[in-house]
């Protein structure tokens, strides 16, 4: 509900929401937007809106709306009475009164076609949106989950404050730092040819925080990262719930999260939350039986591996290969349906999609079932628990490449057979990510960032550094990763050592995490924290299907601002003080 603003002003005596039947008879002055206009033939009905609400003018006298259009800004002066019988408006808080109009001023006038209705703001397209945002803010969908956002913001601070947490302030300008995204960098003019970088996330200053004594700290951060927009993503920044723990473990951290992130669902969301304490899933079992290590817990399937089945098979697009298996009871689809899920599964990566459907006696029916031997069916028919009416779903291949498809069919099948109940907020912590991974060229890297601690500490290296596992977590919300969190490496020999498996000494290690390294040298607490992306959490609690629609001035999908005009051009004059010289080239 808005609550009542009593903002008494110069153009205004009240708000456009705080009338009821009890203010009848009163002299007022109300100022806002005119969001309606209705000509009665001698009467003019005028809505005119606030950020609390609307109100209804009722005016007797063409000669003092001249000039007043939809969107313009005006200043009205009148007595409040009750409504006609019958033309009570039940919708609006006001909707038994009205404000018989004395006096109207024109406070801002409207001068330009309007690109758009406003109302209707939502339906254009999205570059013409940025560029009027101003305008596609009166839209009251856009403009409430903006005031929604400011909610989340004040109940988090209270929240985090009723913790016994600190709020402090880190730099925006500060060191580049290998986060695992590209920075934002800021030329230096007073020392040339350096740079200072857009931070990340606060995260070595939070750290910094802890080794100062700080005991526990939070902000609401913005953070800056030079990546591609998706969904769930804005290009250019994003701002997070940032919070730091001294003398805290992965237990500490869940207890915390738990209680602020589940009120959090509770008190501003609309379907029913996962109840603390979060299911929790380790990272091998969520790529394992989901395909990814962001599961929608709300989709029933299950993805089991059946390579093993397949170990010594004649069907040729199966040999050799990791295979992974869906099945989904209760399947009763015409072909076509097969069909279009098999181009979509190629659409994105896969070199195909196998498919059986399940008839009476489970006889298999599908394109392949001549190609499987009666050992093959019956290992399908035990480990996927297959039962008359279903339909098995097949991938083969590389097993990364596999698994991660493997994810995106469960997806899809969730999506295209309404599995998905969208009245929960299933909420789970996904946790024992390993520390090092191979990339692209099968060199071994960090898997996240240098910052978490490997489990075990100075003895875990004594393993496999693919068996390695980071103390690190996310929490996942519906298919979301909405926060990532981690035990910090405290220890400056553990922080060598890891740098040491990768091939990097110690120089490395001063060069890049200089303030930490140094830090930690003089007695540094065991601390842990996370950070929740403020952005996709409140887009997921609005059940919005784009995070641009809950940030104010967003950028676009390629990290342009039509508005504004950013980025841009600059003088040449400003370059020289900067000590940059830009290539040309057309």
């Amino acid at each position: 509900m808005q609550e009542k603003l009593e903002l008494q002003t110069t153009y205004r005596t009240n708000t456009c929401s705080s009338f009821d039947a009890q203010s009848v008879g009163k002299m007022v002055k109300v100022a806002g937007w005119v969001n309606t206009i209705r000509d009665h033939g001698g009467v003019t009905f005028i809505d005119v809106r606030d950020q609390t609400g609307i109100v209804q003018l009722v005016v007797n006298d063409d000669n003092i709306i001249k000039g007043v259009t939809k969107e313009c800004v005006i200043s009205a002066t009148g007595k409040v009475r009750l409504r006609g019988e019958g033309n009570v408006n039940p919708k609006l808080k006001t909707g038994e009164i009205e404000i018989e109009v004395k006096d109207l001023t024109l406070l801002g006038p409207v001068l330009a076609p309007l690109p758009f209705e406003v109302e209707n703001s939502k339906v254009v397209r999205d570059d013409v949106r940025l560029k009027y945002r101003y305008l596609d803010l009166r839209n009251p969908e856009v403009f409430s989950n903006i005031l929604f956002r400011s909610k989340v913001n004040s109940y988090l601070r209270k929240k985090m404050e009723s913790l016994g947490f600190t709020e402090i302030t880190t730099p925006i300008l500060t060191a580049s730092s290998p986060e695992g995204a590209r920075d934002y960098l800021v030329p230096s003019r007073v020392h040339p040819g350096m740079f200072y970088a857009l931070p990340q996330a606060p995260q070595m200053f939070k750290q910094l925080l802890m080794t100062g004594g700080f005991d526990r700290y939070f902000q609401i951060a913005p953070c800056f990262r030079d990546e591609d927009a998706r969904a769930d993503r804005t290009a250019g920044e994003f701002y997070q719930l940032d919070m730091e723990m001294a003398f805290a473990t992965q237990e500490d951290l869940f207890k915390v999260g738990e209680k602020v992130f589940y009120d959090l669902f509770v008190d501003f969301g609309n379907k029913q939350v996962s109840k603390p304490p979060f299911r929790r899933i380790a990272f091998n079992d969520s790529m394992r039986d989901y395909g990814t290590d962001k599961p929608d817990l709300r989709n029933p399937l299950i993805i089991k591996d059946c390579t093993q089945i397949f170990a010594s098979t004649n069907f040729n697009a199966f040999k050799g290969s990791t295979v992974k298996a869906i099945f989904v009871p209760n399947v009763a689809q015409p072909r076509s349906f097969y069909d279009n899920l098999t181009s979509f599964m190629m659409d994105n990566g896969s070199k195909g999609l196998a498919w059986i459907k399940v008839e009476q006696n489970n006889e298999f029916v599908s394109p392949i079932a001549k190609f499987l031997s009666q050992d093959e069916i019956n290992g399908l028919i035990s480990t996927l628990n297959v039962s008359a009416g279903g339909s098995i779903f097949m991938l083969a291949g590389k097993e990364r490449i596999t698994t991660k498809l493997a994810g995106v069919l469960r997806n899809e099948l969730g999506e295209r057979l309404n599995l998905i109940d969208n009245n929960k907020f299933e909420l789970c912590w996904i946790t024992d990510f390993p520390l090092y991974e191979l990339d692209d060229e099968g060199k071994l890297d960090f898997a996240h960032n240098p910052f978490s601690q490997p489990k075990g500490g100075m003895q875990a290296f004594s393993k496999n550094p693919l068996e390695i596992q980071a103390d690190q977590w996310d929490l996942v919300g519906n298919g979301i990763e909405l926060l990532s969190g981690a035990v910090r490496n405290h220890d400056p020999r553990v922080m060598k050592k890891m740098f040491e498996i990768l091939g990097y000494d110690k120089s490395v290690v001063e060069e890049k995490f200089g303030a930490l390294y140094g830090a930690f040298q003089y007695g540094a607490p065991p601390h842990a924290g996370m950070a929740l992306g403020l952005d996709r959490t409140i887009m997921l609690l609005l059940d919005e299907p784009n995070v641009r629609e809950v940030i104010a001035f967003p950028l676009n999908k390629s990290a342009y601002d039509p508005l504004t005009g950013a980025p841009s051009n600059v003088t040449r004059e400003q370059l020289r003080e900067l000590h940059i010289k830009v290539d040309e080239q057309k």
